[in-house]
């Protein structure tokens, strides 16, 4: 994780301060479920949140604890001890150091998965309003990169509308799965540790009771956790893509906004680059890169190693933090991107009016010919014009086996044709509001 891709509000969830912070209050919570239980006395939990709740935790001084112990669990509560006193000794009785860092990683995943949520209703809110300003917008299909049939510009829009509200499911699905405690002790029997204090701690934190820890909290949990992050960068690169083809010169249909004073070569004065895009792809690429270490981390050796351990330092916060920052890119891209309708229709026409050859095909397989005579009359107009031999419609209405009138050939060129169902697939994505819009329009 570095400062360049990384927002505040998604960093400080990673702090050491905010992490420290969190294992304090692992640690109080369970003090203060003891005490209620008898193992310790109440004033000595009373105490430890009195002189612990606002405490400033020293990074520098744990560190330089942990150097000498190599335990980074003991040169935290060493340094606790420092700053509550004597009443520090009644922390952590009956667990281990586990019990403090899944549950602390448990809250920080949970934390970094709600402002993901946050995000995604951004980029969501985007592509709403973009995909209804251009519901009606032609513009081409492309199917292998090539044209294909006529589409709208709002379509392409709402189809990555409904993929993001998958994903906003799979987040929420995420954080659900992740979003678990353990407090059970040595390979998590509870022979020390009541399950009441973990019950307990679990319901201070917002989390879920983790039923058979071993330890350790399953990493099963956190590679589905890191797949669906990925799975998430994957669809956001995916619409990046997009928006850089159409932003190629020789199709010039969308691009990224230009700000005042924005630069986009060092040495070509003329260039407008789709730069924001082209780093989503790359962060899309890091978030990714999380998948594989997670799902190696499912297997520890017997009921708890810390191979894992290393892993997800990195990988926690690089993957949450990049992709916080990347949805908020994209829904700014997406928000304030510049569309060129002028230059669909262009492009669409590029063809000469190719795009509409299955509506000829079709037709003529109704007056009776079959669809093999009719494939290959369709295809060897289509062919030259392809070449630059002439115009598509003409070729056709030049052609005997062609059994049309100009005037149905005519007809088979309508564009509209092609959105009548426009506003079905609309209703589809965005409910009642497609069909409102129609009404409103008509």
């Amino acid at each position: 994780m570095i400062p360049r891709y990384a927002r505040p509000e998604a960093a400080a969830i990673w702090s050491p301060q905010t992490r420290f912070k969190i294992m304090f209050e692992i640690e109080a919570h369970a003090a203060t479920a003891m005490a209620e239980l008898g193992v310790i006395p109440k004033a000595a939990a009373d105490t430890i949140w009195e002189k612990g709740r606002d405490a400033v935790w020293d990074a520098d001084r744990i560190d330089e604890i942990e150097r000498e112990v190599k335990h980074d669990v003991i040169a935290f509560l060493t340094h606790v001890t420092e700053i509550v006193g004597p009443e520090a000794r009644f922390l952590h009785q009956g667990m281990t150091s586990s019990d403090v860092n899944d549950t602390a990683l448990a809250v920080q995943l949970t934390r970094a998965t709600d402002l993901l949520l946050e995000d995604v209703d951004l980029l969501l809110a985007a592509l709403k309003r973009r995909a209804y300003e251009h519901r009606l917008t032609p513009t081409v299909g492309r199917s292998h990169g090539i044209h294909a049939e006529p589409t709208t510009f709002g379509l392409k829009l709402a189809g990555h509308y409904a993929e993001f509200q998958r994903a906003k499911e799979r987040l929420a699905m995420a954080r659900f799965e992740i979003a678990t405690c353990a407090i059970s002790g040595p390979v998590g029997t509870f022979a020390n540790v009541a399950p009441e204090v973990e019950a307990y701690v679990a319901g201070q934190l917002g989390l879920a009771i983790e039923p058979v820890s071993t330890q350790v909290i399953p990493r099963d949990r956190h590679a589905a956790y890191f797949a669906a992050l990925a799975v998430v960068a994957s669809s956001m690169e995916r619409l990046a893509i997009e928006i850089r083809h159409l932003q190629r010169t020789e199709v010039l249909e969308a691009e990224e906004p230009f700000d005042p004073g924005q630069k986009g070569s060092s040495s070509m004065p003329h260039k407008r680059n789709p730069i924001l895009t082209e780093n989503l792809t790359g962060l899309a690429r890091l978030v990714r890169s999380a998948v594989i270490p997670a799902l190696e981390n499912v297997a520890l050796w017997h009921e708890r190693d810390i191979s894992h351990s290393s892993v997800e330092r990195a990988i926690a916060p690089d993957a949450t933090v990049h992709l916080d920052f990347a949805l908020r890119r994209l829904a700014s891209v997406v928000d304030r991107l510049v569309v060129y309708p002028e230059n669909m229709l262009k492009n669409l026409d590029r063809l000469g009016g190719l795009v509409h050859s299955q509506r000829i095909l079709l037709a003529l397989t109704q007056k009776g010919m079959s669809r093999e005579a009719s494939y290959a009359a369709v295809q060897r107009n289509a062919m030259q014009v392809w070449r630059g031999e002439g115009n598509f419609l003409e070729l056709l209405k030049a052609d005997p086996e062609v059994k049309l009138t100009d005037a149905e050939l005519s007809e088979l060129f309508d564009l509209g044709y092609h959105f009548k169902n426009v506003d079905r697939i609309f209703a589809r994505v965005f409910g009642d509001e497609a069909s409102q819009a129609r009404t409103a329009a008509e």
